[in-house]
């Protein structure tokens, strides 16, 4: 068995819970990335058992802290863990989608795994997980029946930080040529192959309907749409008209095909446009909408890049507030791993003083519960979602 040995800040690092082992806390280490290792502290005592890195700054990402070395069988266990608590959730629909494992948080480092409609999307982002897929493929036949397909999109940039290669394959079956999922009532259609991330955005669930309850009888402007399933929602909830912006074409031609699938096509229309050059300079956008969602990319994916994130949430803020009539709803969203809540809301606070206007915080909410939060990873709990009234 591999073995590494922790620096005393190390020790202490992994004793407080944290899973994550950094580099600079690594001090002896006898194993090839990708191993299963024994983390040991200074005095040689065994701290739990991780998956280890050669190239990130992330060195070893613990998963088990038992004394008990990991057994065959150990990682069939873990899914079979998430998948029953995907079940107790009520988000396990063999129609529908989740994500089934949430990587370091459901304690699988590195490894996610998404399921759309009989399709599983595997994606691996450290050489620990790329060796275990096909484990997990075989677990995912065993538990969850034969599936439509298994794709493997492992081709996130995070790779890159561990010397490994993109890469995008279909390992098992064959995926549809159009595949169809339900989602609270609403068929949308997803692009496991090209689509962001794993095919959607599957963390914004229970934002996407609290933000369709606030659209009943009003108009929304939903700005970097996607695939629109905010605007649909909100359309079907009986939003009166959405206005939907995204520079992306193929984005918009799914957010088209999805509206005209639900039947609410003549309630959305739709506008290729630079969303931040094009908010910046309109005016007659001004007060229009009784919702405006703001669900830009990710602007800060590491610390490095916060002060350039605060300067673009702040100017997105500050125009998306100039949108909203007397009493309406702003609802904003941040990825940004690297900021925090209270900081996002902070932002969106200065936004809210240079617009003049009287702003309130009515609901600040994340992810939906199958992106597991891990306590002790506080990076897990990455998405922000802040819904405001605004007088």
């Amino acid at each position: 068995m591999a073995r590494v040995r922790l620096s005393g800040r190390g020790r202490r690092r992994a004793d407080s819970g944290h899973p994550w082992i950094f580099a600079d806390d690594v001090v002896a280490t006898e194993a090839e990335p990708g191993d299963v290792v024994a983390v040991n502290g200074p005095d040689e005592r065994l701290l739990g058992w991780g998956l280890y890195s050669a190239e990130s700054k992330i060195r070893v990402r613990l998963f088990s802290r038992s004394e008990e070395e990991p057994g065959p069988g150990f990682w069939k266990a873990q899914l079979a863990r998430a998948l029953a608590a995907r079940k107790r959730m009520g988000l396990w629909d063999p129609r529908g989608a989740c994500r089934l494992l949430a990587g370091d948080a459901d304690l699988v480092p590195g490894l996610v795994i998404d399921h759309y409609a009989g399709v599983f999307v595997l994606q691996s982002g450290t050489p620990g997980a790329d060796r275990l897929i096909p484990t997990f493929v075989d677990a995912l036949v065993e538990l969850c029946g034969e599936p439509r397909a298994v794709v493997d999109r492992s081709d996130a940039s995070v790779r890159r930080l561990e010397g490994l290669e993109k890469r995008v394959e279909v390992l098992r079956g064959a995926v549809p040529e159009q595949l169809d999922v339900l989602e609270d009532g609403l068929t949308y259609e997803v692009d496991v192959l090209h689509g962001h991330k794993t095919g959607h955005y599957l963390d914004q669930r229970f934002n996407r309907r609290r933000a369709a309850e606030l659209s009943r009888g009003r108009a929304m402007l939903d700005a970097f749409c996607y695939d629109g399933l905010f605007a649909v929602r909100a359309a079907l909830a009986g939003a009166t008209q959405v206005l939907c912006l995204d520079q992306s074409e193929s984005a918009l031609e799914r957010a088209r095909r999805n509206a005209q699938r639900n039947g609410v096509a003549d309630k959305l229309s739709f506008e290729r446009v630079d969303v931040m050059r094009d908010l910046r300079t309109r005016a007659d956008l001004d007060g229009r909408f009784g919702v405006v969602v703001i669900d830009p990319p990710a602007f800060a994916r590491n610390k490095a890049e916060l002060e350039g994130a605060e300067r673009g949430y702040r100017e997105l803020n500050l125009r998306a507030l100039k949108l909203v009539e007397p009493g309406g709803q702003l609802v904003s969203a941040s990825c940004s791993h690297a900021m925090k809540a209270e900081h996002f809301v902070a932002v969106i606070a200065q936004a809210a003083h240079l617009s003049g206007r009287a702003v309130y915080l009515e609901e600040l909410l994340g992810a939906s519960p199958d992106h597991s939060a891990l306590l002790v990873l506080p990076e897990s709990s990455y998405l922000k979602c802040v819904f405001l009234r605004v007088e």
